[in-house]
């Protein structure tokens, strides 16, 4: 089943509509500096429920790095990202952890909230198969049959990837399913392959079948865009800019230890929720992660340090997309202000 570019829009976009103008104001009052003696209690919603993704975030909790930048910082799961941008955009929580293209999205449709840093700076975008399926390069794609979900990113964008790679729409099947669904499809070989993000399914894909993954990348095909980053309402950052200048400066130093330490990180995520998956799983999951935070223009720069000709890319691959309207200022989505020194 071939889906349209504009369709997959309505999905996962529509909540947005009704929620983006609302401003329920949990945050009234600008909290305490961090220096200001003693720690500030925060919160930081995920995308999800916590996977090795998330791994930097809870070893800088359990190595101390967030009360030293005077954070006393709760993890709370999310239920997508889209949820996550408008809970921040209503002050639900301090800040989010969320996917750049449902960030833009939402603030189109009129969410205040901006991005403060994305961390996931090469998409993870990936069409994901067993290695011994044959399919080696995305032209072994055509004529087989890949699962999607309506209205994710890396489907809305499977288009574009599609014509990098020199294909057509129409050369590949697609069949719409939940994200569990897809993950159910490839294990029981009712499809070829699904789309998805290579640092989450893939791993767990592996595990439960035994079986090598090949990750036909979009980065490889010169696709890319912003994946996972912090992102807080408007109002919180007029109000807390020095307690938003502390969680980005947490978060990069977080994700700097993690990176030296990756089974040090994968193990403080051991019994923080009864969905995280299997040690293994979340080791592979951090390893893979660690592969998406820079690109070519942010290289030796620390973790969130985002550079705007990432953005400009980012926005116009959207914009082509669908995803969002027509797009904008790089200023209309990210707020440079907290960027990591």
């Amino acid at each position: 089943m071939n889906i349209s570019r504009r369709s997959v829009l309505t999905t996962s976009l529509a909540a947005a509509a009704a929620l983006g103008l609302a401003a329920c104001g949990g945050n009234d009052a600008a909290k305490p500096k961090p220096e200001e003696g003693g720690s500030t209690a925060a919160t930081l919603m995920l995308n999800w429920y916590p996977y090795g993704e998330h791994a930097a975030l809870y070893y800088g909790v359990e190595k101390g790095i967030f009360k030293k930048h005077g954070i006393d910082l709760s993890i709370k799961a999310g239920q997508g990202s889209t949820k996550t941008v408008q809970a921040a955009g209503q002050d639900q929580v301090d800040f989010g952890w969320a996917d750049t293209p449902a960030l833009l999205a939402n603030i189109d449709k009129g969410v205040k909230v901006k991005s403060i840093g994305v961390f996931l700076q090469t998409t993870p975008s990936a069409v994901q198969v067993f290695t011994d399926s044959g399919i080696k390069t995305p032209a072994d794609l055509k004529g087989k049959t890949i699962a999607v979900s309506a209205g994710d990113a890396p489907t809305t964008t499977f288009p574009i990837f599609l014509k990098a790679a020199g294909l057509a729409e129409g050369d590949v099947n697609q069949q719409n399913l939940d994200a569990a669904g897809k993950m159910a499809a490839l294990l029981s070989n009712k499809v070829d392959g699904l789309i998805g993000f290579a640092h989450d399914q893939g791993p767990t894909i592996a595990a439960k079948s035994g079986k090598e993954m090949t990750y036909l990348r979009y980065s490889d095909a010169g696709v890319n865009f912003f994946s996972n980053g912090l992102v807080a309402s408007d109002g919180f950052l007029e109000k807390n800019p020095e307690l938003a200048t502390a969680m980005v400066a947490a978060v990069s130093e977080s994700f700097e230890e993690a990176i030296k330490n990756p089974e040090e990180a994968a193990k403080a995520m051991d019994g923080k929720d009864p969905q995280i998956p299997a040690q293994d799983v979340v080791q592979e999951q951090w390893k893979q992660t660690i592969k998406l935070l820079t690109t070519t223009n942010t290289e030796g720069k620390r973790p969130g340090f985002n550079a705007d000709e990432d953005w400009t890319a980012t926005i116009k691959t959207l914009a082509d997309a669908g995803l969002i309207d027509s797009g904008g200022e790089t200023s209309k989505y990210f707020n440079a202000a907290f960027a990591p020194k």
